[in-house]
């Protein structure tokens, strides 16, 4: 599946936990009761793969990417779905690259 295809297709973020506490937020998948409707219209790979990256960003600030992207990973494997995980990763190491260079 080529790149574009697989941020346009992604599964939501969620990882069906839903307890809101920290700031209105998820304690799973760290997004909003709002995010997550507005995830469901969002069109195109840009804004996917955009709210994804800022939601990485989110889970790693409080310690919880490790959680979310084991639990991820495991709802989209259940459900035989691909998931843009490695894209994100890949994204995450890029940009740790340039902050150390």
């Amino acid at each position: 599946m080529d790149e574009k295809k697989l941020w346009r297709k992604a599964p939501s973020p969620c990882v069906s936990v839903c307890k809101f506490r920290d700031e209105g937020q998820c304690i799973a998948c760290r997004m909003t009761k709002s995010e997550k409707k507005r995830f469901k219209r969002l069109d195109g790979a840009k804004k996917r793969r955009a709210f994804f990256l800022q939601l990485a960003e989110r889970l790693e600030g409080a310690g919880r990417w490790n959680y979310w992207s084991r639990m991820y990973r495991r709802r989209c494997e259940r459900k035989d779905r691909a998931h843009p995980l490695d894209l994100i990763e890949a994204s995450r190491t890029e940009a740790t690259e340039r902050k150390a260079a």
